[in-house]
């Protein structure tokens, strides 16, 4: 699967009775909450001695992925484009990979 294909298939499972204000709110609070979610595994793994479960982080991973997916819906923007736009300014930010001097010294 692609990013067009999931994106189009995230979006049936998008609440169509709510107004584009409301579905921008929704979505940006859902991908904090679930960023935060991940983050608090992480967390925990770190400073708590808990082992990451697997299936658990793929579960919230795949949240924040559909989340993403209906931010960018909810803006007319694709995920395939986000992601090629990302990767352009990666190449050009460290074009020979990344190095902390090219990120010490970048100049964007």
């Amino acid at each position: 699967m692609n990013f067009g294909e999931y994106q189009e298939l995230a979006k049936t499972t998008l609440n169509q009775a709510l107004n584009p204000e409301q579905r921008a709110s929704m979505t940006a609070l859902g991908l904090a909450g679930e960023s935060g979610e991940v983050a608090d595994m992480i967390k925990k793994m770190l400073y708590h001695g808990h082992p990451i479960n697997h299936k658990d982080i793929d579960k919230e991973l795949g949240d924040v992925l559909w989340y993403l997916a209906m931010v960018a819906e909810v803006f007319g923007l694709s995920l395939k484009d986000i992601a090629q736009h990302n990767i352009d300014k990666l190449k050009a930010r460290y074009p020979e990979g990344f190095s902390e001097y090219a990120s010490i010294n970048r100049k964007d």
